[in-house]
């Protein structure tokens, strides 16, 4: 079975509070931002962690393992 939590930085983040992952990093110009270059994952009850790439990467394969990647439904018709 697998399992509904993925490790993101140093948080053990539940797969079913995962509402939407960044696909490209944070750029807000401002000078003092801590968040520039690091991506998004936006969690339920407006809360967010901030990862690198290869870490939010692993976050979509949990997601498309867990969920079921759309892609792989051939019974499914396009639209």
């Amino acid at each position: 079975m697998v399992s509904p939590i993925v490790k993101v930085d140093d948080k053990h983040v539940p797969l079913y509070r995962v509402v939407w992952v960044a696909d490209l990093p944070h750029f807000c110009g401002e000078e003092d931002c801590q968040r520039e270059g690091y991506y998004e994952i936006r969690l339920d009850v407006e809360d967010s962690v901030w990862t690198s790439s290869a870490e939010r990467d692993v976050v979509l394969e949990a997601l498309n393992r867990w969920c079921g990647d759309p892609r792989e439904d051939s019974d499914e018709r396009p639209f």
